[in-house]
């Protein structure tokens, strides 16, 4: 008979550091079984850690209704659970037992007694179909209508996984010992029900060497700055029209289910646990990642749609049937630099084919709508700077005409140019805030781009100035980064640091306004843009009104085949009304176009003049060249020793 393995004792994980060094040993393992690249190795660790968790989940359920008395049906029995067939097996007395009473990995030691190959048999022949016919029937392509909700979204993470990709059995059985150590009462919640903490690491590499997988990721701090801003509420719905792997949805469900307290009543969790998440995802890889980071944040029932969402072509929209036409709350970041075609494009009224514009159109239709004067639904967004400067394309200034005129853009604020650096994007960017219902009158900026942001430095939510839990920092927990430079000016010594958290419930107002903020008075600027249009509008109607005649005086001397020189002589009258004409308008549209410039330009900046001297700089230049020299010479000395 074969030799049982040997199995470890559960070690403690009890930070994010030892968690990522934990996950980092279990890759390392996939790296040397046919799972190479990033691309390879997060989607297999990805379905190993899901039905990990969720056998962790469903046993501490399972004992907490029976200590309250009630009954609990789980989502999967034996022998597909991982208590039975990847935990590991021990045949010592005191070892845990299944429910039915067989030591823990009972299925796993039959297997391996049963000799080489057979794991691999059970998982790919038994194991996968199970789960894959938990969502749908694989020959009619009907759903199961004896499955749960929740089983219909674990089948559906589970059908992107055809078979096994590691090669080797023993490097399968290490890689299940490895993970099953990772365990709900060894990890604190902050740093485990986020599944995303094991893949902040994971889709960052992703997203190495060109693999892209960089575009489905968002820096989690900013997730929560833009989460503490919106203040999602119990019984509002969440939507992300391109979720990714789901971190706004992960985050705004953190942000609510701690804000309910310790015992919410139960109608109230189960309607934030089934009803209230909703997104969309396009890519194969991400849509399975997404369901699987959600689920085991404790969102029972993800409502996810998988297909296009701008073409409106779906993939598979069996967990979206409780969508509602529009939705409270938005939060998202489209991909930056996107182009779509005309079957996404003929979808909109102001047709481009830059992604980002099309997705702030779908966002503008799926907001909820104001009603008896309350506020509609309210939306927080990533864009990228070139989206708010834009003026020279049509698309671009409709659909920030669209925005400003259906909602209040209360407020703008402008990223350092690193913060998507870990994601292999550079790109720089800014926060949108807006609310449905009401035409946008004065926009508040705040301006975060003076700080230093990189892979090594990334931006944290103290960069808000917001604690963990969406409250206000004081002064003395601010990162030195935000405050050392304003500290320095005179003029600040003893007062309180202007923060974004601190600053953000008087927004609008003079009180919002500091080195950092500043107020623009929208509907003024329009006011004025229409006052500078007027001329030019009047110029070209009265050049208008004067084209007519002649063109009426050209058809009558054509009609009476007057003089050629004549002809010639009108014509030249109307081209040359018709190009005034053009200018004037070109003139006006420049003037309206402009508004919608929304770029962060900080008023309060102070420029840094050289008052030098033509004579004082080139004397400078000279002392700087008479050190390199010195430094030459010392340098060859030493070459030369």
């Amino acid at each position: 008979m074969a030799k049982t393995p040997k199995t470890k004792s559960p070690k403690a994980i009890a930070s994010t550091q030892s968690l990522s060094s934990f996950v980092k040993a279990i890759c390392d393992v996939m790296r040397r079984s046919n799972c190479a690249s990033a691309l390879q190795y997060v989607p297999e660790l990805t379905w190993i850690l899901f039905l990990r968790i969720l056998d962790a989940q469903e046993q501490k359920a399972s004992n907490e209704a029976e200590a309250l008395g009630y009954d609990y049906t789980p989502a999967l029995t034996a022998p597909y659970r991982w208590q039975d067939w990847a935990a590991p097996y021990s045949d010592k007395a005191d070892a845990p037992k299944t429910p039915e009473g067989y030591p823990v990995g009972w299925k796993r030691q039959a297997l391996f007694e049963a000799g080489e190959g057979k794991l691999f048999e059970f998982i790919n022949n038994e194991l996968l179909p199970f789960l894959h016919r938990l969502d749908v029937n694989p020959v009619t392509q009907i759903p199961n209508p004896s499955a749960s909700p929740k089983q219909r979204v674990i089948g559906r993470i589970m059908t992107a996984v055809e078979k096994v990709r590691v090669d080797s059995e023993t490097n399968l059985r290490d890689i299940f010992d490895k993970v099953h150590e990772i365990h709900i009462d060894h990890i604190d919640d902050t740093h485990f029900f986020t599944l995303s903490q094991v893949y902040e690491d994971l889709l960052l590499k992703m997203g190495e060497k060109n693999s892209d997988g960089g575009q489905f990721f968002t820096p989690r701090e900013v997730i929560r700055g833009m989460v503490h801003v919106l203040d999602p509420k119990p019984g509002e719905t969440v939507y992300d029209p391109c979720c990714g792997t789901g971190g706004f949805l992960a985050v705004a469900y953190e942000h609510i289910n701690r804000n309910l307290g310790n015992s919410p009543a139960s109608t109230v969790l189960e309607k934030l646990k089934h009803d209230t998440f909703f997104g969309r995802e396009k890519e194969n890889l991400v849509f399975p990642i997404a369901l699987a980071n959600l689920i085991l944040h404790g969102i029972d029932q993800p409502n996810l749609w998988h297909g296009n969402t701008l073409t409106g072509k779906q993939t598979y929209d069996g967990l979206f049937e409780q969508a509602p036409p529009t939705f409270d709350v938005i939060l998202t970041n489209p991909p930056f630099g996107g182009k779509e075609g005309s079957d996404a494009q003929k979808n909109y009224d102001f047709e481009t084919g830059s992604t980002q514009v099309l997705f702030v159109q779908h966002i503008l239709a799926e907001l909820k709508a104001s009603i008896d004067g309350k506020p509609g639904g309210r939306c927080g967004i990533v864009l990228d700077e070139g989206l708010l400067f834009r003026t020279n394309e049509s698309a671009f200034v409709e659909t920030k005409r669209k925005l400003v005129d259906e909602c209040d853009l209360w407020c703008i604020v402008s990223l350092p140019g690193g913060v998507f650096s870990t994601a292999g994007a550079g790109v720089k960017t800014n926060l949108l805030f807006f609310t449905k219902g009401k035409k946008t009158e004065r926009i508040w900026y705040y301006d975060l781009s003076q700080l230093k942001i990189g892979k090594k430095s990334p931006m944290t939510l103290a960069h808000f100035g917001f604690d963990k839990h969406g409250g206000i920092l004081a002064d003395a927990d601010l990162p030195a980064s935000l405050t050392a430079e304003w500290l320095e000016q005179d003029e600040n010594q003893g007062q309180p640091f202007p923060s974004f958290a601190k600053l953000l419930t008087n927004h609008g107002t003079p009180e919002a306004d500091s080195a950092f903020s500043w107020t623009v008075d929208f509907a003024a600027r329009r006011a004025k843009a229409r006052d500078d249009m007027q001329p030019f509008i009047d110029e070209a109607n009265r050049l208008t009104e004067e084209l007519l005649p002649l063109k009426d005086e050209l058809k009558a001397l054509k009609r009476d085949r007057a003089d050629k020189e004549r002809v010639t002589s009108v014509e030249e009258a109307i081209k040359a009304k018709e190009k005034a004409i053009r200018e004037a308008q070109t003139k006006a549209s420049d003037i309206d176009a402009a508004v919608y410039d929304l770029k962060a330009v900080n008023p309060n900046v102070k420029a840094v003049t050289d008052t030098r001297t033509v004579q004082e700089i080139i004397d400078n230049i000279n002392r700087q060249s008479e050190i390199v020299a010195r430094a030459m010479a010392n340098l060859r000395g030493m070459v030369a020793q």
